[in-house]
């Protein structure tokens, strides 16, 4: 076997080197908390910033509006949580089912 595998055409590498997983956790968990820190910063803008003032290229720009999108900010920031909790639980130490009390 090759370590590829096609489906679709789409070619996905296998990974089959011992320090792969490591290396995808580290990827992972900052991948993750890049996510959250943009996330966070969208919250705020939505909280903060009437509609009128959004960027264009963002959901829920109007312009002339003075409305706040308060439910557009709770979600980014609820997304944001749970992303930095991916990074949190996936950084955390790592157990084996023999040394588990």
């Amino acid at each position: 076997s090759s370590g590829f595998c096609q489906v679709r055409g789409l070619i996905l590498a296998a990974s089959t080197t011992l320090g792969a997983p490591v290396q995808n956790t580290r990827i992972l968990v900052g991948a993750a908390t890049v996510i959250g820190l943009g996330l966070l910063v969208v919250a705020i803008v939505y909280l903060i910033e009437p509609a009128k003032s959004l960027p264009t290229f963002m959901p829920g720009h109007e312009a002339g509006s003075s409305h706040h999108h308060v439910k557009h900010g709770i979600a980014a920031l609820v997304v944001a949580l749970g992303a930095f909790a991916l990074a949190w639980f996936q950084s955390g130490p790592r157990t084996t089912a023999g040394s588990a009390a």
